[in-house]
């Protein structure tokens, strides 16, 4: 299996992957009869954390009407590729069930285009790669059941995040064959986790769904990959692992 089919998959799953790997690794046996862990966390103003995890990313796109009449790309689609990202945690208790949250932190990601074109004998498969590094500014709701068993409790976060990509293309002048993407991103953001409340730390697997609001293509006429596009919206999974004291 090649690294991007499986990456695809472990995507497509993820959510069954987090639940099953939270009650058989983390969920001790004895938890119902154990002591509740920081008990004086929840009465904390603000607390702060770090996250690391992985995410999938693809582009929502819309075809140019030209795509339609083009003499040698016959199809364009985009696929996902895996990142890694890395956030601060940073949480407000608002109430006793509601917290704001800001993650800055750093995205490496990639998002596929996949063109196939056709050829005097065979069609042709063009992968173009787009690479990104964000700056990555999310702001969220969070909102939390009690505590189950005094040591775990679910909840659910929305929100927005803001990108700023450094590694953006769209200054490049020479290049005849690339799509170019803006450095300015934002998307809005909902998911759910799981708390497990341990003496020392709170460990909290979570999964997001990430939905980019802007069309970040930046349209060049005369380049064969750019003319059959009209808009590129992001579109990403994002699971993360978090440790917050």
């Amino acid at each position: 299996m090649q690294r991007t089919q499986f990456w695809n998959l472990f995507a497509l799953h993820s959510s069954k992957i987090i639940v099953l790997l939270s009650v058989f690794l983390l969920w001790p046996s004895s938890w119902s009869n154990a002591q509740m862990n920081l008990p004086q966390h929840d009465s904390k103003r603000l607390h702060f954390g770090i996250g690391v995890g992985y995410n999938s990313s693809k582009f929502w796109l819309v075809h140019d009407e030209r795509f339609t009449f083009h003499d040698s790309i016959k199809v364009v689609e985009s696929t996902r590729a895996p990142g890694f990202n890395f956030n601060i945690i940073s949480n407000l208790h608002l109430t006793k069930k509601i917290d704001l949250r800001f993650l800055p932190g750093i995205i490496f990601g990639e998002k596929n285009l996949r063109y196939v074109e056709l050829g005097p004998k065979e069609d042709t498969t063009v992968i173009k790669t787009i690479e990104s590094i964000y700056l990555d500014l999310p702001i969220l709701l969070k909102y939390k059941s009690d505590r189950i068993f005094d040591n775990f409790r679910f909840y659910v976060v929305s929100g927005m995040r803001f990108d700023y990509d450094f590694a953006s293309n769209s200054k490049k002048r020479r290049a005849t064959d690339i799509v170019k993407i803006d450095r300015l991103d934002y998307a809005g953001e909902i998911g759910f986790g799981m708390e497990f409340y341990f003496p020392l730390f709170i460990f909290s697997p979570e999964i997001k769904f990430s939905y980019g609001l802007p069309n970040v293509f930046v349209e060049t006429p005369n380049l064969r990959f750019s003319d059959v596009l009209n808009k590129l919206k992001s579109r990403a999974i994002v699971i993360t692992l978090q440790f917050e004291g």
